[in-house]
């Protein structure tokens, strides 16, 4: 990390303190982000208009001013970026008012409300659509009065515009990062409800590593659990990503994910970032992947309704996933949008490996009929916000290459204590790829089972079955225990003798019960 990169996250959290008193970190996150997502648009705009008008010889502002000029211009920022904002809504102008001590929040309602509407009728409009709607400017968390919440609401604003986020440095994508800072700092200080929606950075590094080995460009990647949209981004820090796909349950989160693909630099038809439940409800249902990753919500409850029974995703099984615990409906429904050459790597709690009923039965079907389990990774306990539950990563591929056995890899062992976190350091996590990409066996790690020891087993996957992770004890030097018992023997004797003697001269009776 670069030290701007350090100063600049630290100078975010400074800012995130100023609402802090008000509220709790999961509603305070939404004003801090929908914020810092504002000016980014603000900035992104004129530094493009700007750009794109300079053989003209004229600015944004003044274009803007043109008759001639004008729906020109916003055509141009539509077609390319998707949205526009009129240069008195720009973040820069509405700051000179926060400066001045002016009341602000209606020029800023009216610039959030701006960047959405224009985007209706438009290719865009979908990926706009209620962006800010958790920036709640009236609410009286932020103040009982009016002038109150323009109070704090402008110095949140003139602290943010104080930093430079450098978006013409196309080489590097300090904000999306910072951005990325922003959410793995608020999902760990609020716990399991912000933790819904983010993953810890390692892991993932380990999805995303294992689901494009081997490949340089993808057509696509699905996660239908999306949360921020952070794993999915981080695939395409390891291959070129064509199209971007997620569905996510909680409103709130889904415009975070939508906020953070724009933030990312990836344009507004190069994703489809959907609202509602992926199991009960696709919204990509009959589109195949090249690559899926997901971090579901742990056991979830879901209906497990008889009618799934006749949906394609679940029916060959015969089964579905019991009503209390749906992580097998997140496996099928992924399964069934994996791309014949696809691969996918899904995290769940460790009681799938083994778990008996309905659940027995699909993964039985898995492993035994479809042979689709490639491997089995567990990973420490306590490295997830929220919950200190171990996990584990089952890694799925239709066309496997080495479809004789099922690789287990026991990485619950090697991580670093982080105040009340674990973590996977960078060498635990390049250990796992690269036991992974060399499917070897190594001695309390990792190991190759057959399939015929799979069902040995009656196809439970519980790792210690095949990693034998046993630490033998050290051999007991009996001879060296008997000298010492007898030493301890003569010493208890000496000190018998000492306390007779102190007895004798008292006159009473010495306490030896010997």
């Amino acid at each position: 990390m670069s030290e701007y990169q350090r100063k600049l996250e630290t100078k975010l959290w400074a800012i995130a303190d100023e609402l802090r008193g008000n509220m709790d970190a999961n509603e305070f996150k939404n004003y801090m982000l929908g914020f810092i997502f504002y000016k980014y648009l603000s900035e992104k705009i004129e530094l493009y208009l700007n750009h794109e008008l300079e053989e003209d010889g004229v600015t944004f502002n003044q274009a803007f001013e043109d008759e001639d000029l004008k729906e020109e211009v916003e055509a141009e920022a539509l077609e390319n970026l998707g949205y526009f904002l009129e240069p008195p809504c720009l973040f820069k102008n509405v700051i000179k008012k926060a400066r001045n001590g002016e009341f602000i929040l209606n020029n800023l309602q009216t610039a959030m409300n701006q960047i959405e509407s224009s985007t209706m009728g438009h290719e865009s409009e979908e990926d706009f659509v209620n962006l800010f709607e958790d920036v709640d400017l009236q609410s009286s968390k932020l103040g009982k009065s009016e002038d109150a919440k323009n109070k704090i609401i402008s110095k949140v604003l003139l602290h943010l515009s104080e930093i430079d986020f450098k978006l013409e440095d196309t080489e590097r994508d300090i904000l999306g990062d910072a951005y990325e800072y922003l959410i793995s700092q608020f999902a760990s200080s609020a716990g399991k409800k912000a933790g819904e929606f983010y993953t810890p950075q390692q892991v993932s590094k380990i999805l995303a590593k294992i689901v494009t080995q081997g490949k340089k460009n993808l057509k696509n990647v699905y996660d239908p659990t999306c949360g921020s949209g952070s794993l999915l981004l981080r695939v395409s820090r390891e291959a070129k990503i064509g199209e971007f796909f997620g569905q996510e349950l909680n409103q709130s989160t889904y415009n975070l994910a939508r906020m953070n693909m724009i933030l990312h630099n990836v344009r507004f038809e190069d994703f489809n970032i959907q609202q509602g439940d992926s199991i009960e409800n696709p919204l990509h249902f009959g589109m195949k992947f090249d690559a899926i990753v997901a971090n579901p919500p742990f056991s979830a409850k879901w209906s497990s309704d008889k009618k799934f029974l006749d949906d394609e995703r679940f029916s060959a099984y015969g089964k579905l996933a019991p009503k209390s615990k749906a992580d097998f409906a997140f496996v099928q429904h992924m399964i069934y949008h994996l791309d014949e050459k696809g691969t996918m790597a899904i995290v769940l709690p460790h009681g799938v490996l083994f778990r008996g009923a309905a659940e027995g039965v699909i993964r039985e079907y898995l492993v035994k009929e479809k042979n689709y389990l490639d491997a089995v990774i567990g990973l420490p306990a306590n490295i997830f916000y929220g919950t200190s539950i171990p996990t584990v990563i089952l890694v799925f591929k239709k066309c496997r290459e080495d479809d004789a056995d099922i690789f287990f890899i026991d990485a619950s062992k090697h991580f670093e204590k982080v105040k009340n976190q674990n973590r996977l350091r960078d060498e635990d996590v390049n250990r796992i790829i690269d036991t992974y990409k060399e499917r070897k066996d190594v001695d309390k790690f990792a190991y190759a089972a057959t399939l015929a020891e799979i069902e040995e087993n009656d196809y439970n996957l519980n790792i210690p079955r095949y990693v034998d992770t046993f630490e033998e004890e050290e051999p007991v030097d009996l001879d060296a225990v008997v000298k010492e018992l007898e030493s301890l023997e003569e010493e208890i004797k000496e000190v018998d003798q000492e306390i007779a003697k102190y007895c004798d001269e008292l006159g009473i009776k010495a306490p030896i019960l010997r």
